[in-house]
């Protein structure tokens, strides 16, 4: 499991990341692991936006079979 919140701190918002139900703070990491975090989050991003485009395509590609079935009842 991973998940990004913002949690504001005595006037200082930090970006808490919780893996396997620990939380770490993104501002605490080394730059090494907050590239990798924002591969991640990239990542998601990418698999949601795709997710959508399926559901977009699938949802035509339905439509198109079924506008062609009901031109053959027609004929």
């Amino acid at each position: 499991m991973f998940n990004i919140n913002k949690i504001k701190m005595a006037k200082k918002e930090k970006t808490a990341i919780t893996i396997d139900d620990k939380e770490y703070f993104y501002e605490d990491l080394t730059q090494e692991q907050q590239t990798i975090v924002n591969h991640i989050s990239d990542l998601q991003r990418k698999i949601q936006s795709s997710e959508f485009n399926l559901q977009q395509l699938s949802f035509g590609k339905d439509a198109f079979v079924k506008a062609l079935k009901e031109t053959l009842v027609d004929e």
